[in-house]
């Protein structure tokens, strides 16, 4: 079996959410820091965000759930940017990280959205929106209605 470049991507990116996911819960204090103070239930935010990086990063691993899981995971994404932002907004509250690599995290954010879905095969569309399939299936309508006619 190849190893291609979406294989290893989407084994990649398994480990890393899961684990991240998992650290939600192992180190749970790390992610209430971060968190906007402005946010409601930081703890139940913070597990909440954990459970779905885990079952995004085993969805990754399903063939028939690798679709989904990357539409969530980048629903997922974009729902935990504020806390990037927050860090961005307020370095000083964070001493023990480099500002750099704050401010780094803002743009990575995207890059790893735009990971995920090529990981998850997002930009294929599906049958319900492939053009090509319908113009394949009114032309094979089509010549139906041709041959009951001759």
């Amino acid at each position: 079996m190849v190893m291609t470049a979406r294989k290893f991507s989407l084994g990649l990116l398994a480990v890393l959410f899961v684990t991240a996911g998992a650290n939600h819960f192992l180190n749970a204090d790390v992610y209430m820091r971060i968190m906007p103070p402005s946010f409601p239930m930081p703890s139940t935010l913070v597990a909440v965000s954990g459970f779905f990086e885990i079952l995004g990063g085993v969805g990754l691993l399903v063939t028939r759930l690798r679709r989904p899981a990357g539409w969530g995971l980048i629903a997922l994404l974009i729902a935990v940017f504020p806390a990037n932002i927050h860090m961005a907004l307020n370095t000083s509250q964070y001493p023990d990280i480099p500002a750099s690599l704050i401010y780094a995290r803002l743009p990575m954010q995207f890059a790893l959205i735009a990971w995920v879905a090529y990981a998850s095969d997002l930009r294929r569309p599906t049958p319900a929106t492939s053009h090509h399939e319908d113009e394949t299936a009114l032309a094979d309508a089509d010549v139906t209605v041709r041959s009951e006619k001759e």
